[in-house]
């Protein structure tokens, strides 16, 4: 059984996905919680996996999120949103979380998501991986390590990798290359394998932190960008999720 402790300041949040989540054979939410109960219940019922909300009244979701990931035996977390363009996306990936979800994500879909942070995957809202991607993220540093993992890939993966941290699914992929699905699928455990990792969301901050993703000298940053020029990119920025979530074995 998945231990489950739900972390959100409005009581309809709460509610919502504890009825969603025991409605699962093998998930019991053990409690739903507003942010200033949440570090004293996970030391009181140790729960696998903690749904936070990033954004509360009373306390930082950031601030809980480090406070949870000091202890000894710290849980799974990952962070909850009813923004797709969060500034603190970043910020919270860096600090452990194991994953960033929309409130409005498929209630269908929330069983599965809360099954692979049990078992160590990552997962991680279509829409919020093409932002992690596309501006949140620092593309000026290239790490060095990231570099040489990246160095492994033949040309045809490294297309792939960098499509896949764009947040496609194998099958938008497999459009864009010319290729069949089941030869993407082949190429993205090749990329994870020489990358070392189990996720797309991993292989996607590598692919960042190699430089692999960086905008051209020409692009404005998105800093720079006008309110009109964000309004034109809204589209873009909310197409609709793809069926392939972005998350380690389940989505290769």
């Amino acid at each position: 059984m998945i231990r489950v402790l739900v972390v959100d300041d409005e009581a309809l949040i709460r509610t919502g996905f504890t009825h969603i989540l025991n409605a699962a054979d093998d998930i019991e939410v053990v409690a739903a919680v507003p942010g200033g109960q949440a570090v004293r219940t996970v030391r009181e019922l140790l729960p696998d996996v903690v749904l936070l909300d990033i954004r509360m009244p009373d306390v930082d979701g950031l601030t809980i999120l480090a406070d949870l990931r000091g202890m000894p035996h710290a849980p799974v977390v990952a962070m909850l949103t009813t923004f797709d363009a969060d500034e603190y996306v970043a910020t919270a990936l860096r600090s452990g979380a194991a994953g960033f979800l929309l409130k409005d994500t498929d209630p269908e879909q929330l069983p599965h998501l809360v099954r692979t942070l049990a078992k160590g995957g990552t997962v991680l809202s279509s829409k919020v991986t093409r932002l992690v991607v596309d501006g949140y993220l620092d593309h000026s540093v290239r790490e060095p390590s990231a570099v040489r993992l990246t160095g492994r890939l033949t040309e045809r993966e490294r297309a792939v990798l960098v499509l896949m941290a764009q947040g496609l699914a194998n099958t938008d992929i497999g459009e864009r290359l010319h290729l069949s699905t089941g030869t993407v699928k082949g190429h993205v455990t090749n990329v994870l394998g020489k990358l070392q990792v189990s996720s797309r969301l991993q292989a996607a901050l590598i692919a960042e932190r190699a430089g692999l993703l960086a905008p051209s000298q020409d692009e404005p940053s998105r800093n720079e960008r006008s309110q009109d020029e964000r309004s034109r990119d809204e589209p873009l920025r909310n197409e609709p999720p793809q069926d392939e979530p972005s998350q380690g074995e389940g989505s290769r």
